[in-house]
């Protein structure tokens, strides 16, 4: 088959990448949230100083 692998082989990298995927783009948004407070709290640490 395909790149050597059995056609069950690629059914089950899909069934993974399809449950992955949500995942992912929960992490991103946890990721963007984290660093935008991140920012956010250096401004607020040192933006009295200047």
């Amino acid at each position: 088959m395909f790149l050597g692998l059995e056609w069950y082989w690629w059914l089950v990298i899909l069934v993974i990448l399809m449950i992955s995927i949500p995942f992912k783009i929960r992490f991103m948004k946890w990721w963007n949230k984290r660093q935008q407070e991140k920012k956010h709290d250096q401004r607020e640490k040192w933006g009295d100083d200047e």
